[in-house]
């Protein structure tokens, strides 16, 4: 059901625009936009604001009145965003908003007790066997280890990064990592897609690479040494000797 407009606070303009002066910094209270009913005997006058740091932005102020009452009371003033107006990013958590190399020397990041890419360790059986094939695959000793949703993110991540099939350097590559002397397997799970590279002329030393990965430092690939300079006939020149 639409609430009728009040005239008692629709008149009351100028009150309003007295309430958003004296909030706002001189001369920042702009022409009038118009005037909303809120509920009964409550509605909402609207100003633009002339703020050059507030693009879009407008001045609301709220007036209310009693029953049968001819005098209208500012309730509420605020500055407030209008269509287009210009916002602030959405607020996101700490771990949403990091990105690889935010971290710096010194810098700690807060314990997060339910992260979903890891889960807990597991602890000494007594068995030599059974701790040993734990210390290869699970991480005996450490409270926690990766979880396979942490494993599955990692590796997407890796594989769709620099150092994956799709790099720019692994697309002109003779040869994948896979069949490289310097390639090193990784253990574990991820063994069966990732290593890391070992050779000092590569652009991966020393980063975790997939097998389908590669570069021009393959060790078993050479290249055919030509002479660049095209053969020619000698010339003789006939200044330089005495021709008999």
């Amino acid at each position: 059901m639409a609430i009728k407009a009040d005239a008692v606070l629709f008149a009351a303009k100028d009150r309003a625009r007295e309430a958003a002066e004296s909030i706002a910094e001189p001369g920042m209270v702009g022409e009038h936009m118009g005037a909303v009913m809120d509920a009964e005997r409550l509605a909402t006058h609207y100003f633009a604001c002339t703020a050059t740091a507030y693009p879009g932005w407008r001045w609301a102020i709220t007036l209310a009145r009693v029953p049968r009452g001819k005098e209208a009371t500012v309730c509420e003033t605020n500055l407030v965003p209008g269509e287009g107006a210009l916002l602030s990013p959405e607020w996101l958590p700490y771990d949403q908003r990091l990105a690889p190399g935010d971290l710096g020397a010194g810098d700690v990041l807060p314990y997060i007790e339910d992260d979903q890419r890891l889960e807990p360790g597991h602890e000494a059986t007594g068995d030599e066997d059974v701790d040993a094939a734990a210390r290869w695959e699970l991480g005996l000793g450490r409270k926690r280890v990766l979880s396979a949703e942490g494993r599955e993110v990692a590796a997407q991540r890796w594989y769709d990064g620099d150092h994956g099939p799709k790099s720019p350097v692994a697309e002109q590559s003779p040869a994948p990592c896979s069949s490289c002397g310097f390639f090193v397997p990784m253990a574990g799970a991820l063994r069966s897609f990732f290593g890391v590279c070992a050779n000092a002329w590569s652009p991966s030393d020393g980063r975790v690479v997939s097998l389908d990965h590669g570069c021009g430092a393959h060790s078993e690939i050479d290249v055919v040494r030509e002479d660049p300079r095209p053969p020619e006939e000698h010339v003789l020149d006939e200044f330089a000797v005495d021709v008999f």
